[in-house]
């Protein structure tokens, strides 16, 4: 394996210096931030993920204000406890992706939600409190327990959270390619998936560096070499 030095150099030479980089990486917000975020930002962070999958990322975005009225601000309590005749009228609301399996994912993310805060206090708790070199226990809990959380959705919320997490976007599985780690071009497999956290694991030990932006200086050391001005402009999207 390659150490994360020669990826962090040639990250830095592609996007025009250390400060230019710096400036593209994401947000890891503190274990104290993480825990005061309400558990409706969490679930409402989710059902964009889950509705965006599919659709034009933007025309969500733009929509998403009608989505938190519709959905009570993603009140967790409340919509876990919604009566069925509520979840049907949604096929017919104009405010909501009129998709049954969409809709559905958001009670069904309330519901364990709930559940978790129940047993830990909140969600943003349980989930802050994860062990951050455990990434691949996390995305497989979400994938089991939670709704549409599988694949890149789950690790997806997380990181717009502020949470520190890698994902496995195609640039960033190239990357681990080139560093010589022998996986799939989309890695699914138990065996992938642990040998790429044991690479993360590795270099976040080499470079004491958030997870979230290994990945991203990863990214950026290889595939199209897209300007600043255009990555900041899509930064919300991953």
């Amino acid at each position: 394996m390659k150490r994360f030095e020669t990826i962090h150099e040639r990250a830095i030479e592609r996007k025009g210096g250390a400060e230019a980089l710096a400036a593209l990486l994401p947000r890891v917000l503190s274990h104290h931030e993480l825990v005061a975020i309400a558990d409706s930002r969490y679930l409402s962070m989710m059902a964009k993920g889950i509705n965006q999958a599919g659709f034009h990322w933007q025309v969500i975005e733009n929509k998403w204000p009608q989505f938190e009225e519709a959905f009570f601000g993603f009140d967790v309590e409340k919509l876990a406890y919604l009566p069925d005749n509520a979840w049907d009228a949604y096929l017919f609301d104009p405010r909501v992706v009129r998709n049954w399996q969409k809709i559905e994912a958001v009670y069904k993310n309330a519901v364990f939600m709930r559940e978790l805060a129940h047993e830990h206090g909140s969600a943003a708790r349980f989930l802050a409190d994860w062990d951050v070199d455990d990434q691949f226990g996390l995305t497989q809990f979400l994938k089991k327990n939670g709704c549409r959380l599988g694949g890149m959705t789950g690790a997806l919320f997380l990181r717009r959270m502020g949470n520190d997490i890698y994902l496995l976007s195609r640039d960033v599985v190239l990357a681990l390619q080139h560093a010589g780690l022998e996986v799939a071009d989309q890695p699914t497999s138990l065996k992938d998936l642990k040998a790429i956290q044991s690479c993360f694991t590795q270099w976040h030990q080499e470079t004491d560096l958030p997870y979230s932006h290994l990945s991203k200086i990863a990214a950026y050391s290889v595939g199209e070499n897209y300007g600043s001005e255009y990555i900041l402009e899509r930064m919300g999207e991953d």
